[in-house]
């Protein structure tokens, strides 16, 4: 089973990161969260920087695309298979790299994906 990296993770509750985490846990997938202030949730230490991390199957993207440039080559060096970009993170550019180095590219939003089973 590969894993779920959530980059820009939030320990808030009420943003859609944080609620994402959530949801893969309930549905007992392994879940990175990485994000740009440390916290946890459901129990899971949010990460910060730029972790190295093996086998990421997929990239939830919670970060607007003007700080995306900075993850560009941390992006593409966990090599997920797919990036899912939630709505708020549409990002051409970013798109293109990804397709060059053969990752799928999914515009949508993961929380509802999960949850119906598509993710």
């Amino acid at each position: 089973m590969g894993k779920y990296l959530v980059l820009g993770a939030s320990p808030n509750p009420l943003r859609h990161s944080n609620k994402v985490i959530k949801s893969l846990v309930r549905h007992n997938k392994m879940v990175v969260p990485v994000g740009f202030r440390s916290g946890t949730v459901s129990g899971i230490e949010i990460k910060t920087g730029f972790p190295p991390e093996e086998n990421t199957e997929n990239l939830l993207l919670y970060v607007g695309s003007r700080r995306q440039k900075d993850y560009y080559d941390y992006i593409l060096k966990l090599h997920p298979k797919k990036i899912v970009f939630n709505p708020g993170t549409e990002n051409p550019e970013l798109m293109e790299l990804a397709q060059k180095h053969n990752i799928e590219c999914i515009e949508g939003c993961a929380l509802v994906m999960i949850n119906g089973g598509q993710l």
